[in-house]
Order: C-alpha cells, then structure tokens, then sequence
C-alpha cells in the first residue's frame, strides 16, 4: 500500500462516519435533536446502533462532528506558528483565514443546522464546553512555548483572551447564518471586526509566545 493513500478499511470507515453524521444531521433538522434517539439515527444510516456510537460516542457529537478540529485547532496553529511569528499573530492568520474560506469550524453553515444548535440546551452546552476545552488546549500550547509550567496563569490568560475572539465570532456567524445571510455576506461583514479585535490584542500579546527563528 502506498505511504499517505488509505486503505479500504479506512476508507469505508469513513463512509460509515459520513453516513451515519448525515443521516443523523436530517432527522435532527427534520425532529429536533432532543427527539431523536440514536436507535433511529442507526435505523436511518443502515447500521447497527453500537456502530454508531462507536464512531460517536456522544450523542451531540452527532452534530457537531467536528469536535475534534474545534478543540485542537487553536492549538496546533500555534504549534505550527512560522519562525519568528507570535501566537497572536499566527492566531489572527489563521482566523481571518476561516472567515475567507467559510469554515465550519467558525459558525458558517446551514441555517437549519444553526436553528437545530440553537434550539437544544443540550447542543448549546456541549459546544460551550468544546470552546473550554478549546482554551485549555491553547493554554497547555502557549505554557509549553514560553518554557511555562502547566497551568501558568499567564499562558491561561492570554489563551482565555485569543479564545473569547474566536468565541464573540462563532456566535455572530451563527446569528448571521440563523437569519439567512449569505456567507459572502458574513464573511465581509464580520472581517473587520476580527481584525480590530486581534488589534486591540497586539498591546498585551505581540511579543508573547514568539516561536525562536531557525
């Protein structure tokens, strides 16, 4: 097998996956989350109930499938910071990046797939708990490029800070897509104020958690 091309079994796991999450997005959109089981999600993907759960072990993964990328994407873009660059700065390139290209992981998608998060407690509280989860990832990354102890409180400040853009952006792209705006629309919309945001940032953090140049 070629280094980098999936093999078949990956490959039809994925397609289970992307089965099941459509399949799951439909009936939530069409019921509502909190009156869908996941019994009748396997039912509707063709599969066995545990496979589902297999590849989602929570149900309000279901929806928002890309917990994943939510979670680790702030910091891995900081890992992946170009020499000499800030978190900051490489945390703006990034952001203002998803907004151009209408990334999911940003709040840009279907207005009835918006109206389904929003409707459900359930929903709203997981994805709270993934944009957390999402700052102490950050937090973990900037201690660990500052030669920081876990848990440094300034590492846990300045991600909370980086977080709560990306946050105030996710809940108006998702306010936007709720009202039926085009993504184009929020896209030019939103822009200026992310760039005025990571602005008013560069006072406390341009200079912090600079990767060394090679």
């Amino acid at each position: 097998m070629t280094e980098g091309i999936p093999n078949l079994r990956e490959l039809n796991k994925r397609r289970t996956r992307e089965a099941i999450s459509n399949a799951a997005t439909r009936l939530f959109i069409e019921r509502g989350f909190d009156r869908t089981t996941i019994a009748e999600v396997a039912a509707a993907a063709g599969v066995a109930k545990m496979t589902v759960t297999n590849h989602f072990p929570r149900k309000e993964d279901l929806v928002l499938d890309l917990h994943e990328e939510i979670v680790t994407g702030q910091a891995r873009t900081v890992t992946g910071r170009a020499p000499g660059e800030s978190a900051l700065a490489a945390l703006r390139r990034g952001c203002l990046a998803a907004i151009d290209h209408h990334d999911p992981v940003l709040g840009f998608s279907d207005p009835a797939f918006a109206r389904t998060v929003t409707a459900s407690p359930a929903l709203l509280a997981r994805l709270r708990e993934l944009h957390e989860q999402s700052e102490d990832a950050l937090a973990a990354v900037l201690a660990e490029a500052t030669d920081s102890s876990p848990g440094d409180l300034t590492a846990r400040l300045a991600a909370g800070l980086l977080g709560a853009v990306r946050r105030a952006l996710f809940a108006e792209v998702f306010r936007r897509v709720q009202a039926g705006e085009e993504h184009e629309s929020i896209s030019a919309a939103i822009r200026p104020s992310a760039v005025r945001a990571f602005d008013q940032l560069r006072g406390a953090l341009d200079g912090y958690a600079v990767r060394p140049a090679d």
